[in-house]
C-alpha cells in the first residue's frame, strides 16, 4: 500500500489515530509493503501543495510501531533532500526499530517547486541530480558495510564523509534492500542494474522493453537480473462496494503479464478502511495467484 497524501476525514486532530487504524488494517489484510511518498508538499498529480502530507520518515517510524510484518519505505526519497550519512542513519534506525523491515527507496527527485518552497537542495541539471543519486547510494552502502560502517573516508564529487560510522548497524544484512525509482533508460535503469535490489517503473506498455533493457544491463555487468524485484506504482480503486474489483484484478494481471512482481498501490478512499477490507477479501487473494510472464 502506498500513502500519497493524508487529507483524510477528521483533519489533523484525527490523523494519528486514523493512520494507525489504516496501516494496522493493511498489515492484517496481507499487504506486503507500506510506502509513504517522500514529499513535503503533495505532488501536483495528486492534488497539489494545499493538501495534507506528512514527512515520510517520521510517518514511517509511527507506522512501524503500529504494524508487525509489512516492509517499510519511502517512495521515493529525493537524493538531494537529505545528507547521505543522515539518510543512511534514518533508514538504519527505521530498520532496527521495526525489526529489520526497512528498505531504502530513492530517486533523483521530481518536484523542484517543493524544494524551492522549503529551501531544500535540488540541483537544476538532471545530470547532476543523477550523479548525486549514484553517490548517495554508494555512501549509504559505505555506512552499511560490515558491523559498524566503512573504516575508509568516502570521497565523492558531491559527497564527503570523513568516517562513515554507523552504530547500531542495520538488522537487514548485508544492508537494507535498495529500490531505485524511475523508468529512465539512460541513467536510472543502469543504476538499478548496478546497485538496486528493486526497480519501480511507470505502468505502461513500455514495461517489457524496459525490463529487457534492464536484463541486458545486468548481463553486461555480470549481475543477476532475476534477483531484482520488479515493481510499479498503481492505483487500487475497488469502487463503491467493490464494483471495480474485477477491473482492478484485470489491470494487475496486465502488469504481471509484462513482468511486474510487486505493485505499490494507492488505495483510493483508504481513510474509510472499507477499501482495505475489500482488498483483503477479493483482490489480494487473486493477486497472489498471478505470476509474471517468463
Amino acid at each position: 500500500m502506498h500513502i500519497v497524501e493524508t487529507s483524510w476525514q477528521g483533519g489533523p486532530a484525527r490523523l494519528g489515530g486514523l493512520l494507525a487504524e489504516v496501516v494496522g488494517a493493511a498489515d492484517e489484510a496481507g499487504f506486503d509493503l507500506i510506502s509513504v511518498a517522500d514529499h513535503v508538499w503533495v505532488h501536483p498529480i495528486i492534488g497539489g501543495p494545499l493538501k495534507n502530507h506528512l514527512e515520510a520518515y517520521t510517518a514511517l517510524s509511527y507506522i512501524a510501531a503500529h504494524t508487525r510484518r509489512v516492509r517499510l519505505l519511502a517512495l521515493a526519497t529525493a537524493a538531494s533532500y537529505r545528507a547521505p550519512g543522515l539518510l543512511a542513519k534514518m533508514v538504519t534506525t527505521l530498520d532496527v526499530l521495526s525489526g529489520g523491515r526497512a528498505m531504502l527507496g530513492i530517486g533523483s527527485g521530481d518536484y523542484p517547486e517543493e524544494a524551492a518552497g522549503l529551501g531544500l537542495r535540488f540541483p537544476e541539471r538532471a545530470g547532476e541530480r543523477f550523479d548525486l543519486l549514484e553517490e548517495t547510494v554508494q555512501a549509504c552502502l559505505a555506512m552499511w558495510e560490515g558491523e559498524r560502517g566503512s573504516e575508509q573516508a568516502f570521497r565523492g564529487t558531491h559527497i564527503q564523509m570523513d568516517r562513515p560510522l554507523n552504530l547500531p548497524q542495520s538488522l537487514s544484512r548485508p544492508h537494507p534492500l535498495i529500490l531505485i525509482a524511475g523508468s529512465g533508460e539512460k541513467r536510472t535503469l543502469p543504476l538499478v542494474a548496478r546497485y538496486a535490489d528493486a526497480c519501480n517503473i511507470r505502468p505502461s506498455p513500455e514495461i517489457p522493453r524496459q525490463l529487457e533493457l534492464l536484463r541486458r544491463l545486468c548481463v553486461d555487468a555480470g549481475l543477476y537480473y532475476d534477483a531484482i524485484e520488479k515493481t510499479a506504482p498503481f492505483a487500487f480503486d475497488v469502487g463503491e462496494e467493490g464494483s471495480k474489483v474485477e477491473e482492478l484484478i484485470g489491470r494487475l494481471r496486465w502488469l504481471a503479464s509484462m513482468g511486474i512482481e510487486t505493485v505499490f498501490g494507492w488505495v483510493v478512499g483508504v481513510d474509510s478502511i472499507k477499501p482495505i477490507e475489500i482488498m483483503a477479501r477479493e483482490v489480494i487473494p487473486a493477486a497472489a495467484e498471478l505470476r509474471p510472464a517468463a
